[in-house]
């Protein structure tokens, strides 16, 4: 296979940085090439079918939408695609967007058309060997960037090469092209075969490193390689080299019954392996681990057995113990598409309005008809947060529970998944994400208008995840067993939490700033000192995203950029350009304020209780009760002292800082709690100067504007059960506080 002599210049280092370039980017590769076409702005440095090392870097700075792109970085990048068809101060342009185009998502289909036409440059849809080459040499590429054993994916290519050229014509038209990419899974897989259910019973590949020796179920041999050495199905947990995945067993698990008549009871479904020497379920012996390829496990249940006990196993799977969560196939079966909508043309919400998202080959809607005494759980994750945690943490609910009820937020979203469960009694959700993402499930819950609003549980993979420490869910994943923390989502109670409508109107509507992030308020909203930190830290992300690769650098940078608010105090005399109203209730700032900080729940930055504790009142006093009637204002500062903060008052509390050395001593622990403004059921706050916002952890600069915020409802929420105590000195034992 022909390749450049040098063409793995980047270091991995260099590689992850791109990747954070590419992370924050929005523009595609083919918007970037229409510059450089005739008549666009970047066409002059375009000669022929190259570009030299200028136009390599203005292509750079289109793409990825920075202006400041190491050197080092661009010149490696520059010689890793030099080559002698170029020339010694060129690149080839296609070669450049070829390999960008792979790392961009979409579908892998549209990623190989892509590539093919942007070799075929005669518009003929025909391509000779040398360039189908040049396509599998970026392909290489890029699959030794991500870490992958190219010396298994080599020779994988090289039979696609010798197979793709169906009528030996020694030319491969764009259907070839497309018929031999689709039929290759490894390459499916490099390309970003999507993990959503497309057909019944096709297996979700994914590559997988291996701690220990593994084996092929396939042919038995062992997967060899440095980093991830095989193919493993999300679902059914078959793992085969990348040469025996097209040979690899075609049927993965059935997730939905074919007909009535095998609806309502579940049974077992056995698959050959992968039980790590566990102990038999039937006979409590150990299962002697040949290759991994020995005794069955059920995928529904996870019961693990020898071979020889599957006659003495009842014929029945309960589910085990996440039966109260599971969808098993036998709950899901097929209805009649006019029988479904003349039901929900009988009444409730039109058929149009709730578009069936799953349908079986023959056009049949599929409908959900749990277990008694059971809570089906929805699942969205959202694969981008935590770094790589949200993707491991998918494919794990897919394993664990019916693929059916685990979603990808970022292939379409909430609303499959709402519209899949609309009439389904008692469901559950865990959203996996952070407040960003919990926000984003909160909202289309409201748009769904479901009738029964269904309670929401945490797994925090974001980075502040306030409202998962207010619910007990803890502040971060980090990699606890998915198990035990849905046996927590079955011990949770539901609890209201009230969400908040912000509404801003700005004093000149011409005014130039920055688009208001939310309309609604879950967590908190604050202007003044803390926003202004978080709107500077926000505006250097986005500009130099590779300098925000660790949690260590970023609490270096904030820690910059408070100290050069202290020195420089911009929000100093707030009270000068703002004014606040609690229920027409003027609010008195005083002088030495420099933020303001509207409060929702108990927890702000990552686990600040900028409230505080608060102090029990006197016998027979009911004031600091949750429960408890009070006015719709109260400023009154030792009256304040007593009152409680609840996440379901349907009250805002509202919290005065001093500076920047008060936060920070309020972060550390060395103080309790800001200064106690006010509580009250709405507030108006009218500033007279472009000042820093945030509305829960999104920041932005607001014109002077008038701002009302007031209630807009309540949504149930799952409280993670009380940590349990364990130890001889009665420590406690629950979700890690981040």
């Amino acid at each position: 296979m022909a390749e450049s002599p040098d063409w793995a210049t980047l270091s991995p280092r260099e590689f992850a940085q791109l990747q954070k370039y590419l992370d924050y980017s929005s523009r595609r590769v083919q918007d970037v090439l229409r510059d450089f076409q005739d008549g666009g702005p970047l066409a002059r440095h375009r000669q022929g079918e190259c570009v030299d090392f200028e136009g390599f870097t203005l292509f750079l700075r289109s793409y990825l939408g920075a202006d400041d792109i190491p050197e080092p970085l661009c010149r490696h990048l520059f010689a890793s695609f030099q080559s002698d068809r170029a020339g010694s101060d060129l690149v080839c342009i296609s070669d450049v967007s070829c390999y960008f185009s792979l790392l961009e998502g979409g579908r892998p289909e549209d990623k190989l058309e892509f590539t093919f036409k942007l070799y075929d440059k005669d518009g003929n849809g025909l391509l000779d060997s040398s360039e189908v080459e040049r396509i599998i040499t970026q392909m290489m590429r890029v699959a030794q960037y991500l870490d992958w054993d190219v010396t298994e994916l080599e020779p994988i290519l090289q039979e696609m090469m010798r197979e793709i050229d169906y009528d030996g014509s020694g030319t491969v038209s764009l259907a070839e092209w497309l018929r031999g990419g689709v039929t290759n899974i490894p390459l499916l897989v490099l390309l970003g075969l999507e993990g959503d259910m497309k057909e019944e019973g096709q297996h979700m590949w994914h590559l997988k490193h291996f701690s220990r020796p593994a084996f092929c179920s396939h042919c038995g041999g062992l997967l060899l390689g440095l980093r991830k050495q095989g193919l493993r199905c999300a679902l059914c947990r078959v793992t085969v080299h990348e040469r025996c995945a097209r040979r690899a067993p075609p049927n993965c698990i059935s997730t939905y019954a074919k007909s009535r008549r095998e609806a309502g009871v579940q049974a077992h479904v056995w698959v050959k392996g992968s039980c790590d020497g566990g102990k038999c379920g039937m006979c409590q012996k150990k299962i002697k681990s040949f290759q991994s390829l020995t005794g069955l496990r059920c995928v529904w249940c996870h019961l693990k057995i020898h071979e020889e006990c599957q006659p003495l196993v009842p014929p029945v799977c309960d589910c085990g113990e996440l039966r109260d969560h599971v969808l098993p196939p036998a709950a899901i079966c097929p209805v009649l598409l006019e029988r479904q909508d003349s039901q929900r043309d009988g009444g409730g919400t039109p058929a149009e309005e709730t578009p069936q998202v799953f349908t079986t080959p023959e056009g049949q809607a599929l409908r959900i008809s749990p277990m008694p005494d059971t809570h089906p759980l929805l699942v969205f994750v959202n694969p981008k947060s935590g770094g790589k945690q949200g993707e491991r943490v998918l494919r794990k609910f897919q394993y664990l529970l019916n693929p059916r009820q685990v979603y990808n937020l970022q292939k379409g979203g909430p609303s499959p998944g709402l519209n899949f469960f609309r009439d389904v009694p008692n469901f559950r959700i865990l959203v996996g994400g952070g407040d960003g993402t919990v926000g984003w499930i909160l909202d289309a819950i409201d748009k769904a208008n479901l009738p029964h609003r269904p309670p929401v549980a945490v797994l925090p993979l974001g980075t502040g995840n306030d409202l998962a420490r207010c619910l007990r869910w803890g502040g971060g994943y980090a990699g606890e067993d998915l198990v035990r923390i849905l046996r927590a989502v079955e011990g949770g109670r539901p609890v209201p939490m009230d969400r908040w409508r912000l509404e801003v109107q700005p004093r000149e509507p011409a005014a130039a700033g920055d688009p208001v992030p939310y309309e609604i308020v879950n967590n908190y909203f604050s202007i003044g000192v803390d926003a202004s930190i978080a709107h500077r830290f926000h505006v250097m992300r986005e500009k130099y995203p590779e300098k925000f690769n660790s949690r260590m650098k970023n609490k270096l940078w904030y820690l910059e950029f408070a100290t050069s608010e202290t020195i420089f105090a911009t929000c100093k005399k707030l009270k000068d350009c703002l004014s606040v109203e609690c229920c027409g209730t003027p609010l008195d700032l005083g002088g030495s304020l420099e933020g303001l900080a509207v409060l929702n729940i108990p927890s702000m930055h990552g686990g600040s209780n900028l409230w505080g504790d608060t102090k029990r009142g006197a016998p027979g006093d009911e004031r600091g009760g949750p429960g408890a009637e009070q006015p719709p204002a109260i400023t009154d500062a030792e009256t304040l002292k007593t009152c409680v903060q609840d996440l379901s008052d349907r009250r805002l509390e509202v919290v005065g800082l001093e500076g920047v050395l008060e936060m920070g001593q309020i972060y550390t622990g060395l103080k309790s709690a800001g200064k106690r403004l006010a509580t009250c059921s709405e507030i108006t706050l009218r500033t007279l100067k472009p000042l820093p916002m945030q509305i829960d952890g999104e920041p932005w600069m607001q014109p002077p504007c008038t701002i009302r915020i007031t209630h807009k409802n309540q949504t149930p929420m799952l409280m993670a059960p009380p940590p349990r105590a364990s130890g001889f000195f009665g420590l406690k034992k629950g979700p890690p506080e981040a």
